[in-house]
C-alpha cells in the first residue's frame, strides 16, 4: 500500500508504468491546481478532491459525501486508469488528502493503488526533478463497482458497538475550536487518535509496530471492529491507511463530523473523553 520514491522512479521506467495522481488539497487553501502547475512529479495528473473525489456538499450528507460510482469511474478514466493500471497517489501534506483517492479507488474495486510515502516532499528530498504546467493523460477504460471497502452510515455509527475513532486534531475533538462545522465537539464515546500522529516530521508513515502501539495505547487492537471519522471524510481515510499498516481493518464514516454536527438531534460531547 506504500511505495518509496526509489521504487516509484523504477516503476515509471517499467513496461507498465503507474498512473500517478496528484491530489493537492488542504482545508482553507483552494489553490491546489495552481500548486500542482508550479511543480509536480513528472507525468502526474491533477485530481480535484472537491469536484472529483466527492459529491456535492449538503448538511444532510456532509461536506465531502462519497461520489456516485459512475462519476468516480468517469473521473478515473479521465486520469488514464485501466483495469490493470497500477496507481500511485500523493500530495504535499503527508498523504492526508491523497489517501482519499487511495481509499475511493479501492472502494470501487481497483486494488492496485499505493500511497507515495512522504508525498511530494520525499520526491523533492531525493533531488528528483519536477514538471510544471498540466499533464493531459490518455483516456482510460477502468470499470469501478462500489462496496469493496466497508462504509458506516450515520445511523450505523449512532448504534454501533465498534470502536469509533476521531482522526481530527485533538483541540477539535475536545470542542475547543471548530473552524468549519456547525457545532464543536465529537461523537459521544469516540476515541481521539489524531491522524497527523501517524506520520513523522518527514511526512512518512511510522513503522507498523509504532502505529500498532499508538492505537493499542488508545485501546484499539486488531481484534476490534473500528469506524473512523474526521471532519468530512478526507483525513479519516489516512487514519484507515495507518490502521491497515498496523493490521487493523476499519470502516469509513463518510459524512463524519460535518454530517453529524449538522443534525441537532445528534448528541455532541466535549472535553478529553
Amino acid at each position: 500500500m506504500l511505495i518509496t520514491v526509489d521504487a516509484l522512479s523504477e516503476a515509471m521506467l517499467s513496461d507498465n508504468p503507474p498512473v500517478i495522481l496528484d491530489v493537492r488539497w488542504q482545508l482553507g487553501d483552494d489553490r491546489g491546481h495552481d500548486h500542482y502547475r508550479e511543480g509536480h512529479v513528472p507525468g502526474a495528473v491533477f485530481v480535484d478532491l472537491d469536484r472529483e473525489l466527492a459529491a456535492a456538499p449538503s448538511p444532510e450528507r456532509g461536506r465531502h459525501p462519497l461520489p456516485d460510482i459512475t462519476d468516480l469511474q468517469a473521473a478515473a478514466r479521465r486520469w488514464g486508469i485501466d483495469d490493470r493500471s497500477p496507481v500511485v497517489v500523493y500530495d504535499d501534506i503527508g498523504n492526508l488528502a491523497s489517501a482519499r483517492a487511495w481509499w475511493l479507488l479501492r472502494w470501487g474495486g481497483h486494488a492496485d493503488v499505493q500511497l507515495l510515502d512522504g508525498g511530494l516532499g520525499a520526491w523533492r528530498d531525493a533531488g528528483l526533478r519536477l514538471s510544471s504546467g498540466d499533464t493531459t493523460p490518455r483516456t482510460g477504460s477502468v470499470t469501478l463497482r462500489p462496496g469493496h471497502l466497508p462504509v458506516a452510515e450515520i445511523d450505523d455509527v449512532a448504534t454501533t458497538s465498534a470502536r469509533v475513532v476521531d482522526a481530527r486534531a485533538a483541540e477539535r475533538y475536545r470542542g475547543e475550536v471548530e473552524p468549519v462545522d456547525p457545532r464543536p465537539g465529537h461523537i459521544p464515546g469516540a476515541i481521539s487518535v489524531p491522524t497527523a500522529g501517524n506520520v513523522g516530521a518527514d511526512g512518512r508513515f511510522l513503522s507498523a509496530d509504532d502505529i500498532r502501539k499508538r492505537f493499542a495505547d488508545n485501546g484499539i487492537s486488531a481484534d476490534d471492529e473500528v469506524v473512523a471519522y474526521c471532519g468530512s471524510g478526507v483525513n479519516a481515510t489516512h487514519e484507515i491507511a495507518a490502521l491497515e499498516i498496523a493490521g487493523i481493518r476499519a470502516a469509513l464514516f463518510p459524512g463524519s463530523w460535518s454530517q453529524w454536527s449538522s443534525d441537532p438531534d445528534r448528541p455532541a460531547a466535549t472535553g478529553p473523553e
